[in-house]
């Protein structure tokens, strides 16, 4: 079984201007430049019948190259802990077109997706439970502005993804040329 996902890669110097960012909250487990995208479709555990189907279906997805913007961050979690901070991006209509289409492709290869709206964003950390709600807070105050300058959207990828205790470890499957 793999681990799979697609995701939008982000260039060397857009993740280089993010590091610059990832400091200053005790607590973060600050995600390294090679971990840095912009998912666009979470396929889960897949046997490798399907993801043979999965792969020949994300082929057939129509190209055109587009830009992106990443705009201001924020946190995921609950009423009663963040566990991810973000950065999220301009609303971008063609970025949820290829979105929808990566998802369509799972559906087609026989891979079953959750019925979840799509909310394009960039982990940039994840947050231990006993970070600190305010400085949390502070954080997201002091790096809001955030607005990077247009990222050309070239290709996207198929990624797999390994569990370990330090985290996550992505390996590129398959690049596809937009």
């Amino acid at each position: 079984m793999l681990r799979l996902f697609t995701a939008v890669p982000i260039p060397f110097d857009v993740a280089e201007a993010l590091a610059r960012r990832q400091t200053g909250l005790p607590g973060a487990r600050w995600r390294g430049a090679e971990h840095l995208h912009v998912t666009l479709a979470f396929y889960g555990e897949v046997d490798e019948r399907r993801a043979d189907d999965l792969a020949a279906e994300l082929a057939r997805i129509p190209g055109g190259v587009f830009d992106i913007e990443l705009k201001g961050v924020g946190a995921f979690g609950d009423a009663h802990r963040s566990h991810t901070l973000w950065a999220g991006l301009e609303p971008n209509e063609r970025l949820n077109v290829l979105a929808g289409r990566c998802k369509a492709a799972a559906e087609r290869a026989g891979i079953p997706m959750e019925p979840r709206l799509y909310r394009p964003h960039l982990t940039l950390a994840y947050l231990k439970i006993q970070t600190n709600a305010d400085r949390i807070g502070a954080w997201i105050a002091n790096h809001n502005l955030l607005h990077s300058p247009p990222i050309r959207v070239d290709r996207f990828s198929l990624y797999s993804s390994t569990l370990t205790e330090n985290g996550s470890f992505y390996e590129l499957e398959r690049e596809y040329p937009l």
